[in-house]
């Protein structure tokens, strides 16, 4: 589309004039309206059109559509965000043909661990560094410069489970982390029961299943157990599973595999993998919820956060009691340098996290990788963080 306000601002810039402003007028219904013949125009006024035009070049004011960026550029980390990342890959190479993009879902743990060590230019993490990561961070690949870590992708975490004929089942917070914890071991057990009255609960060994890598997923789920239990769940949130209990799998695609394949098992799992296993109803204040992406929102939305020069992390509230939030969510994040070796690098992380926080590109990961949309009010805060990069 031809920018005409950029047009009209450089014809006022350089002196142009009225005669002419009034041709880039007609220039521009002309180009909008798809006329084939130049016959209304004359070949100086064109010329002088587009010489105008290119002094500054035109702009939608997303950066991301910009057509300049070439190389490859690598990123890693949150196999939450793959799905998510496969759709924004798609959509900004398709603004910028000679890009290459690659992302390796290794776990929030690798892809932070590859961001201070240099290999990537981005990290996908579905909790936020620590302070001690910063440090790393700043004496490693950000010398110079600090850490950029912003709000990419907010979803739900599903308690998925595999039991015949058990299709709608529920559990408190307290219930799911004693089954997680090793202290309920059968599915019909007395608590269980109690929770699910009408449910045909098997007498049949429970398997819990746990991610084998350092997870952020993990690490959220620990999480809310950790905030919801009244000290029922006596380990701290970790991205390292805490116990010997069960099974496990590595990364999310494993541990949904272990979970899929065996009747008896219960898993945690970013909700946009689920698939078609069951999954569970949690108790937020006196109703069970199921999960949505709508709550899942909602939570991070009315969520207080902390924001330091560059570094916008939520802090969820987990204790919430009204029924409209979902509160087992994950905020997964997009970390990167302040300061880059090359312009190249710092000009590819600028559009690229512009182009994946914006409306376009949160709504097309929505209907196809299953997240929710950040709103307008976190996007504004997540361009200031974004304008540090240089």
């Amino acid at each position: 589309m031809v920018c005409y306000n950029e047009i009209m601002k450089n014809y006022v810039d350089y002196g142009v004039g009225d005669s002419d402003k009034e041709f880039a007028k007609k220039s521009v219904r002309f180009a909008k309206s798809g006329l084939k013949s130049l016959k209304l125009f004359s070949l100086v006024a064109i010329s002088s059109f587009v010489a105008v035009a290119s002094l500054t070049g035109c702009s939608n004011g997303d950066q991301s559509s910009s057509s300049s960026l070439s190389g490859q550029f690598a990123g890693s980390g949150a196999s939450s965000q793959s799905s998510a990342v496969d759709v924004w890959r798609a959509g900004f190479q398709a603004k910028n043909a000679s890009a290459s993009i690659t992302y390796d879902g290794k776990g929030s743990g690798g892809g932070r661990k590859d961001l201070i060590d240099g290999a990537v230019l981005f990290a996908g993490t579905d909790v936020a560094l620590t302070d001690d990561e910063v440090k790393k961070a700043e004496n490693g690949a950000c010398k110079g410069g600090g850490v950029v870590e912003v709000p990419v992708y907010i979803s739900p975490i599903a308690i998925v489970y595999n039991l015949d004929d058990v299709k709608d089942l529920k559990l408190t917070p307290v219930t799911v982390a004693k089954i997680f914890d090793g202290a309920i071991t059968k599915w019909n057990d007395a608590e269980i029961k109690a929770e699910n009255p009408d449910a045909s609960l098997p007498d049949k060994a429970i398997t819990p299943v746990h991610r084998s890598d350092q997870s952020g997923t993990t690490e959220n789920f620990t999480d809310y157990l950790a905030k919801t239990t009244d000290g029922i769940w006596k380990h701290p949130a970790s991205g390292s599973w805490p116990n010997n209990v069960g099974q496990s799998g590595q990364g999310t695609s494993g541990l949904i595999n272990v979970v899929q394949q065996s009747s008896g098992t219960i898993g945690y799992a970013d909700a946009s993998k689920v698939g078609k296993l069951s999954t569970v109803a949690i108790k937020v204040g006196d109703k069970f919820v199921k999960y949505s992406a709508e709550g899942a929102a909602k939570l991070v939305e009315d969520s207080p956060y902390g924001s330091s020069e560059g570094r916008y992390v939520v802090e969820l509230n987990r204790k919430v009691t009204d029924p409209k939030y979902y509160p087992l969510v994950l905020v997964s994040y997009q970390a990167t340098c302040t300061v880059h070796k090359d312009s190249k690098s710092a000009d590819f992380v600028r559009s690229w996290l512009t182009y994946i926080t914006s409306d376009e590109a949160q709504k097309k990961a929505a209907e196809e990788a299953g997240s929710a949309p950040i709103s307008e009010s976190i996007r504004e805060r997540i361009k200031k963080s974004i304008e540090t990069i240089k």
